[in-house]
Formats: structure tokens, sequence, C-alpha cells
């Protein structure tokens, strides 16, 4: 490989190394939500025990949230349909990670 694309491949990594975000395992993400209230830009979310979730942008909705495998997953009544994040944790922070790439980051509080 020449030195070039060398450098152009440790460029690319560089961000991702500086950010220190770590990858969250099932038990991880249950141990991290459950009681946790996180803050995000511009709302919040406080996790239950039980499985319920509450956000508040404006105004409050209740939702459900669960574990499945490693992923984090959460259903908004009156919709059925349940949509799983990818977690992943660096100090004081949680961050989401959906299937097409968006990213919310909620700092813990």
């Amino acid at each position: 490989m020449n030195r070039s694309i060398c450098l152009f491949l440790l460029a690319l990594a560089a961000p991702v190394a500086a950010d220190d975000w770590q990858a969250m395992s099932g038990d991880q993400i249950r141990e991290a939500l459950i009681g946790a209230y996180l803050e995000y830009e511009s709302a919040s979310q406080f996790f239950m025990a039980d499985g319920r979730t509450e956000y508040v942008a404006g105004r409050p909705s209740m939702g459900l949230w669960e574990v499945r495998g490693d992923q984090y997953c959460s259903v908004w009544p009156p919709s059925d349909r349940w949509v799983c994040y990818d977690m992943f944790q660096r100090q004081g922070y949680l961050r989401f990670v959906g299937e097409t790439g968006d990213v919310t980051d909620g700092a813990i509080k």
C-alpha cells in the first residue's frame, strides 16, 4: 500500500479515536438507562426500570423501551413500530445511532 493511501486511512480513523466512544453491550445499555435522565440538544428523556420512558420536547410523550440483543429499542404509541439503535458511551454521555446512521447524543444528568 502506498504512503498516501496509508495517510488517508489514518486521517479517516483519527476522528473516531478522538471521540473515544465505546460500543455498549445489552447489559451495559440496560444498566446505563435504568433510572437515567438524559438531556439532548432541545429535549430530555427519563428511562424507568419498568420499561416506560418519558420524552419531553415542549410537551411530555410516554413511550416504551427495552434492550434487544446489544441494541436499545423503543416504541411511541399510538405507533406499534419498534425502532432500535446501537449505543455508545463516553464520560458523561450516551450516543444512539440509528440504522440509517442518524446520531443523537444525550448528556447524563
